[in-house]
């Protein structure tokens, strides 16, 4: 069995679809085996609780007002995750960039998507700002990467899985994202398998 930790900080759409991978049986022998959010009214935490996934909220805040490092936090984060089975760290929308002293925990097995192609928009608002540029006449189309998180750098990191996301006249801003999270939702269950060399069933 491959056991998954996601770590969440919004709706948690694409947890929704690594769920339902899991359990249609697209992701043979795999299971979510914890989610953690640091966001209390993340809804990805009801989307967990109600398939009886295990839940963790571990918010930033309290750190923050005892003064208390972000490396802190990211370590006890990573204590927590020791208490159950991980083969791969999945961050599906974590707003929070991981540092080393989580990420020495699981070198080479963290992965991250974006919602545009390598190099392109990092960060926050990437659809908005590929939206933009098409307008702009800068770019004709954009995409979805899945990549490792080796260190602290922002939306770096070697590349799993890439796919392009075409952008027409006529979309509106909702039309591009309603195309880009769609992408997204195939593309991680895609490069989960690929991760770890699972054959992924139709």
């Amino acid at each position: 069995m491959n056991y998954l930790a996601v770590l969440v900080s919004g709706s948690g759409t694409n947890l929704q679809a690594i769920i339902d991978a899991c359990e249609s049986g697209k992701l043979p022998e795999t299971k979510i085996s914890v989610v953690v959010s640091n966001r209390k009214a993340a809804y990805a935490l009801e989307r967990a609780k109600k398939h009886g996934i295990h839940t963790i909220y571990h918010p930033l805040l309290p750190y923050r007002k005892a003064g208390v490092s972000r490396q802190q936090y990211d370590a006890d984060l990573a204590r927590m995750l020791l208490s159950y089975p991980v083969d791969l760290v999945i961050m599906a929308g974590w707003m929070h960039i991981l540092s080393m002293a989580f990420l020495r925990y699981y070198s080479g097995r963290v992965l991250n998507i974006h919602p545009a192609l390598p190099g392109m928009f990092p960060g926050t608002h990437a659809i908005e700002r590929a939206y933009a540029a098409f307008r702009a006449g800068q770019i004709e189309h954009t995409g979805v990467m899945v990549h490792r998180v080796p260190d602290e750098g922002v939306d770096v990191g070697p590349v799993v899985a890439q796919c392009v996301v075409p952008i027409y006249a006529q979309d509106s801003l909702e039309d591009l994202e309603a195309r880009v999270h769609a992408a997204e939702h195939e593309l991680y269950v895609k490069a989960i398998a690929q991760e770890l060399g699972i054959h992924i069933v139709e």
